[in-house]
């Protein structure tokens, strides 16, 4: 049982991770229609950014905000310079402009900081809590807590603001949305920068479990697409359980399986999503006319 809850654990907290990123994956897809592959590299920046700022003497609380500001400002940036310009360009070529903007921006930080891994401090400095048989970190606490505050003020923002429905009328009717009277190619933007600083939050989260390199974002990133296709390309909720699920996946298949199987059975389980509920785990199939 304490390895079982040990498992767990973990799992859960891995999976924290994967549901941040996510989330950030659902909220440019759910706003502009684009698989934004770019998304673990924001959770790069964000965790070497906020490395630098503790380095230079800030406070880690004071580091965390600057840190999220800077990945947003750069989100902002992305969505202006690579992808308003193509915005009218197919779904296949924006994936692949994705796909450059992570190659560069992962370029970028191994100019800036170098291949040596860079650690974070916890958030808080306190003893591991046991329970059970089972250890569990501070920083996997303040994980969990992320993460639900988040699905909480996200989902407040998307259903109960103005802004919110925007930016939800934006993907799912952009002539509509425009003749409303909504600028799209704004929306396209705060959708962009909301992604943005979500995969820095991410980022910084994991900084203290594991050490920050400028290629951390790529497999990371990886994940939190798998764990959208789990969940549903339109959920933020099921976003957060595919993510939840992908980690329990990882952690018991590692732990009592073998380490070496955990990606493949992974990816294995995302093979028979894919074939089997291609709409998501946790949503229902929608049908509409073209």
């Amino acid at each position: 049982m304490d390895l079982f809850l040990q498992y767990l654990i973990t799992g859960l907290t891995v999976g924290s991770i994967y549901a941040l990123l996510a989330v950030g994956f659902v909220t440019i897809y759910n706003v502009t229609g684009v698989l934004n592959l770019a998304q673990g590299e924001f959770a790069m920046i964000g965790a070497l950014s906020c490395v630098t700022l503790v380095n230079l003497g800030i406070p880690i609380f004071g580091a965390i905000p600057l840190a999220i500001l800077i990945t947003a400002i750069i989100g902002l940036a992305v969505e202006r310079l690579a992808i308003n310009p193509a915005r009218k360009a197919t779904p296949i070529v924006l994936v692949v402009i994705t796909l450059g903007v992570s190659i560069f921006l992962k370029g970028m930080g191994l100019i800036i900081w170098g291949t040596s891994p860079k650690s974070l401090p916890p958030l808080v400095e306190s003893k591991s809590i046991e329970f059970m048989g089972a250890v569990v970190n501070s920083q996997s606490l303040w994980i969990l807590v992320v993460l639900i505050a988040h699905l909480v003020v996200l989902y407040w923002f998307f259903e109960k603001t103005f802004l919110g429905s925007a930016l939800r009328a934006s993907e799912k009717n952009p002539r509509a949305a425009s003749l409303m009277g909504i600028n799209t190619s704004t929306m396209s933007m705060i959708a962009f920068t909301i992604a943005a600083g979500l995969g820095a939050i991410a980022g910084v989260m994991i900084a203290p479990l594991t050490d920050a390199t400028y290629e951390m974002g790529f497999f990371i990133g990886i994940k939190g697409f798998v764990a959208m296709i789990f969940g549903g390309m339109h959920s933020i909720p099921g976003a957060v359980a595919g993510g939840l699920l992908l980690g329990v996946i990882e952690a018991f298949s590692g732990g009592y399986i073998s380490t070496y199987y955990s990606d493949a059975l992974a990816f294995g389980f995302l093979l028979l999503v894919l074939f089997f509920r291609p709409q998501g785990l946790f949503t229902k199939a929608t049908g509409e006319r073209v």
